[in-house]
């Protein structure tokens, strides 16, 4: 039916406003049969995508992921000057519970195919996905950030998830959360409970 659509929708442009002048490419049939709207297809097509990037495209989008998002993700690869081949990556981040706002903002690091191992290992350890990011954003960047392990440990101690932020962003190391992880343990020990104290 949708590609019916779009045939008919090419045939009755060039009566209309001097549109399409030919039957829709195979690539439009198969961005159209994976649910993107004419709009869409439209701005792949100015993206000059390969047969490559239609296959991926259509992955990610068979896997729920929404037209818009993947066609911000072809356009930010392009704009890193190489084609869009993160589908698979995509896909695992979208299943280890990542919103679309978070894989764009990995994809924005152009190290996507590599941070995203990283990112579904984190994940399960149940660090959220916005902690995830965060770190993955500095490590990509080159600051000095902890590692999971140590996250999990002060979450572990009792710090939320917008308390592990605030060191993140002030840039604690691993060093640093293993002295504040040890002073958190000796509180709880002495007290039965973990003092909330301000990182210095």
């Amino acid at each position: 039916m949708r590609k019916l659509h779009l045939l008919l929708m090419c045939a009755i442009l060039p009566v209309v406003s001097g549109g399409c002048k030919k039957a829709p490419t195979k690539t439009d049939i198969l961005l159209d049969q994976a649910g993107l709207p004419y709009e869409r297809i439209q701005e792949l097509r100015e993206l000059k995508v390969s047969d490559m990037e239609v296959a991926e495209v259509v992955k990610i989008r068979q896997e729920g992921i929404s037209d818009a998002t993947a066609v911000a993700l072809v356009r930010e690869a392009h704009s890193r000057v190489h084609p869009f081949s993160s589908g698979n990556a995509v896909i695992n981040l979208s299943h280890a519970g990542f919103a679309e706002s978070d894989i764009l903002e990995l994809a924005s690091t152009d190290r996507m195919e590599t941070l995203s191992l990283d990112a579904v290992t984190l994940r399960l350890t149940g660090i959220s996905s916005a902690v995830v990011v965060r770190v993955l954003h500095r490590q990509a960047k080159g600051l000095p950030t902890m590692s999971g392990p140590m996250i999990g440990e002060l979450k572990n101690t009792g710090l939320t998830d917008q308390q592990i932020l605030e060191r993140i962003n002030g840039g604690m190391t691993d060093a640093a959360a293993g002295r504040e992880i040890t002073q958190r343990k000796r509180s709880r020990n002495k007290t039965g409970f973990v003092r909330q104290s301000r990182r210095r």
